[in-house]
């Protein structure tokens, strides 16, 4: 006889050796799309406009005008979107969450009095949380297409700033997706700052070569500052009927609808 109580391993979903395990890889993936779900269903968000641009731009840098005109930028989509009609959806400023072109985005958007999301990468360096941030719709991931899905997921448009590798990545995600029509709605791309995008992607080039259709340029359209920007957006924005859940941008399926 032994007065020793039987050992008992933990179960399975407390069991933090085993989660951080690679076996439970996929379980962490899932976990990444579910626990936003979630949150943005209770915070009743279904539609962004996302921010894309250099965690690395400053107010003082040489590119520091595009930090001020991101940040007026998202204060005059948030005062817009907040007047629209009851009914209509308002257009929630969306950007990576770290500092940069997206600080100034959050920033701009919470100065407008408006909600405003962020979806931060854990990196070694670089990436924090910018202060400006809605506390409850700020998000934290580990695997970069998780991230990426929540970014193309609830997009209404993209608005892309001066940015280097992450920039490009994201921006060419959107790109292709709307160039295979593998998502049901049209997201409308502006890229902010043409003198920048002319010098760092030659699309001419893309169609002279023949790696891209003249018809791909319409993809996108060029904006120099906030007013026009704006313009643009509106233009080219639909309201989308109410929805229970985050109005997602399914997947088309060939023969099968969406």
């Amino acid at each position: 006889m032994t007065d020793e109580a039987p050992f008992r391993r933990p179960l399975a979903y407390d069991n933090a050796s085993f989660l951080s395990s690679d076996d439970a890889r996929p379980l962490r993936i899932l976990a990444e799309y579910l626990e936003p779900l979630q949150r943005l269903r209770r915070s009743h968000v279904h539609d962004t406009i996302v921010f894309f641009g250099s965690a690395r731009l400053t107010p003082e840098g040489p590119l520091g005008r595009f930090y001020e005109e991101a940040r007026e930028l998202a204060k005059r989509i948030t005062t817009w979107s907040k007047g629209l009609p009851s009914h209509e959806h308002r257009y929630v400023v969306c950007s990576g969450g770290g500092g940069g072109i997206m600080e100034a985005a959050n920033r701009g958007a919470s100065e407008a009095g408006g909600r405003t999301i962020g979806l931060n990468i854990s990196l070694p360096h670089e990436q924090r949380p910018n202060p400006y941030i809605t506390r409850e719709l700020s998000f934290e991931f580990h695997y970069f297409f998780m991230r990426k899905l929540w970014f193309a997921h609830l997009a209404r448009a993209l608005v892309v700033f001066p940015g280097g590798f992450g920039t490009l990545d994201e921006l060419s995600e959107i790109l292709t997706l709307a160039q295979t029509r593998k998502l049901s709605r049209e997201i409308p791309v502006i890229l902010y700052g043409r003198a920048y995008w002319d010098e760092v992607i030659d699309f001419e080039a893309l169609v002279r070569y023949g790696t891209i259709s003249r018809e791909d340029l319409d993809l996108f359209q060029y904006a120099d500052d906030p007013a026009t920007a704006l313009g643009l957006l509106q233009a080219r924005l639909r309201p989308e009927p109410e929805e229970s859940t985050p109005g997602f941008a399914h997947s088309r399926r060939p023969g099968r609808g969406v």
